[in-house]
């Protein structure tokens, strides 16, 4: 997961981390909240799209999941 400080957005943090996420330990896939749309345009930006959606998140609570992979 990644997360930031609201008053660290937009500094190209996490950008940065995402990067050495790919760079150094292969992330190609992520999950993100799609009640999250900041995260969701977030990873966009960075190269991600949707290739699956579910309704419930990985412990069965009423959090739609959209599933994202690079390239």
């Amino acid at each position: 997961m990644l997360f930031l400080n609201p008053e660290a957005r937009g500094q190209g943090l996490g950008a940065r981390l995402l990067c050495l996420g790919m760079e150094q330990y292969g992330v190609s896939e992520l999950t993100v909240n799609e009640q999250n749309p900041a995260a969701a345009g977030f990873y966009r930006h960075m190269g991600f799209a949707v290739y699956r959606r579910s309704e419930l998140d990985e412990q069965g609570g009423p959090y739609p999941i959209l599933y994202m992979r690079r390239g």
